[in-house]
């Protein structure tokens, strides 16, 4: 039942991350000067989802 879960969990994480990607690649398209700034920004941010991602991997084990 927990990989049920964790499979959820990962498409929730994939569709975070291409949202984030779609945002970052239109607002660099449109001003490309802040492309250096954005790019931390979102490389931070899939950090965390991905994160989340793993803590979810790790609880569908424990349970």
């Amino acid at each position: 039942m927990g990989v049920i879960g964790y499979g959820i969990g990962v498409i929730g994480a994939g569709l975070g991350i291409g949202i984030a990607a779609y945002g970052a690649t239109t607002s660099m398209a449109r001003q490309p000067e802040v492309q250096g700034r954005l790019f931390t920004v979102f490389i931070l941010a899939s950090a965390f989802v991905e994160a989340l991602a793993l803590i979810g991997f790790v609880v569908s084990l424990l349970a």
